[in-house]
């Protein structure tokens, strides 16, 4: 396993330069697509200059100040941010059919559907998935009725370790984790059970567990050390009772140790409960940064998310810097899942995923889930969106 030093900042290394011959021979081009003159950001080789990005069957194939010779497609970026294609981890995208569609629209080349299913209809969720245009797997919920106005846990039996086990062994090229919601109102004084279940589910399978915290009945201290390497805490800004900062501030210890054992930390914008401002102050504050971002999309919060690269424009409101931000939705997230492991890099070879964003100056609103509005002085918006080496359809 990475550590946490490896997991955010080191590069996976200089890639092998790949040899890609010319294509389309007959009308003397030699790229598939070139994107102009952008800020190319690149977190996994640390790279920040204007340049062009060369495609040719569907990879990178070279990036340079100034790229000459024909393509069939050209991109003009200039004044706009060229990065690896967005990877959210948690969305309920294939709540809605058209969940993905919309989601690469907005930079999004790859996707998690976060436990929106349990074992009982994991079908229709993969098969949503499977009908993505970009890559998109899910998470399958501990509780076998999935998402459930009354709770998915309230009722431990439904956490049934043989129903999940049953259906990851008939669908384990598509189903990448496991979900436990352990809110008070999801999986009540249940929590801890249900967690030990979940990683009972996950161990023979070699899967990481994905929990919702925030206003638990147990507290973390309790919860926190079944927590595995690779295993992933979504929501972690949420407010009391039973966030992961004390009242004078500190991280609490046990936080502090699951992150030190390769722990990931991700935001989980979503719309009720998991962020707030005050919180993302005092624990931005005490040092401790998201690992990744991600949307918690539904069809219902997409007024609060709005998109992805809005949920990713609030980090810059509160202090962090371009490049971070930017491996926080790219780099850091390719590294959560293995099949986003050749993913979030623009290194020559690397499947070519881009997003051009467009980084606007002004005053910009942004909302918590406590209906609290700050203003921003910068906004990232979906401009383009490259999918192995075609121009996708832009959300305007």
């Amino acid at each position: 396993m990475i550590n946490r030093r490896q997991f955010v900042y080191t590069a996976t290394g200089a890639a092998a330069l790949v040899r890609i011959p010319d294509l389309f021979a007959a009308t003397g081009a030699k790229y598939d697509l070139i994107i102009k003159g952008g800020r190319i950001i690149d977190p996994s080789r640390k790279f920040d200059a204007i340049g062009d990005v060369a495609i040719t069957q569907g990879l990178i194939s070279a990036i340079k100040p100034n790229i000459s010779g024909d393509a069939v497609e050209t991109i003009d970026a200039r004044g706009k941010l060229v990065v690896p294609g967005l990877i959210d981890i948690h969305t309920h995208a294939s709540r809605n059919p058209e969940g993905p569609v919309r989601c690469l629209a907005d930079g999004v080349t790859g996707l998690i559907d976060a436990g929106s299913q349990g074992a009982d209809r994991i079908g229709e969720t993969i098969a949503v998935a499977k009908g993505a245009p970009q890559q998109c797997r899910v998470l399958i919920n501990i509780g076998r009725g999935g998402i459930l106005p009354e709770g998915d846990t309230m009722d431990l039996s439904r956490a049934d370790v043989g129903a999940a086990r049953e259906a990851i062994g008939r669908n384990r090229d598509m189903i990448a984790g496991i979900k436990a919601r352990l809110s008070r109102d999801v999986a009540g004084a249940n929590d801890f059970e249900v967690l030990r279940r979940a990683q009972e589910v996950a161990t023979p399978f070699n899967l990481p567990v994905m929990i919702h915290m925030g206003q638990t009945v147990s507290p973390l201290s309790k919860l926190f050390p079944l927590l595995k390497s690779g295993d992933i805490v979504t929501h972690m800004f949420a407010p009391p009772p039973n966030s992961i900062i004390d009242d004078a501030g500190k991280i609490l210890p046990e936080v502090m140790a699951a992150r030190r054992r390769g722990v990931i930390f991700d935001l989980g914008n979503g719309r009720t409960g998991h962020l707030r401002w005050d919180m993302a102050d005092s624990i931005m504050k005490a040092g401790f940064r998201p690992d990744t971002f991600s949307t918690d999309w539904t069809p219902e919060g997409l007024a609060q998310v709005i998109d992805f690269p809005n949920v990713i424009s609030k980090f810059l409101m509160l202090g962090m810097s371009l490049d971070q931000v930017i491996a926080c939705a790219t780099l850091n997230a390719s590294r959560a899942f293995s099949v986003f492991h050749n993913r979030g890099t623009l290194k020559p070879g690397a499947p070519a995923d881009v997003a051009v964003l467009e980084l606007k100056e002004g005053d910009f609103e942004f909302v918590d889930n406590f209906t609290n509005k700050r203003t921003g002085r910068q906004r990232l918006f979906p401009s383009a969106t490259v999918l192995a080496g075609k121009r996708v359809a832009t959300r305007a």
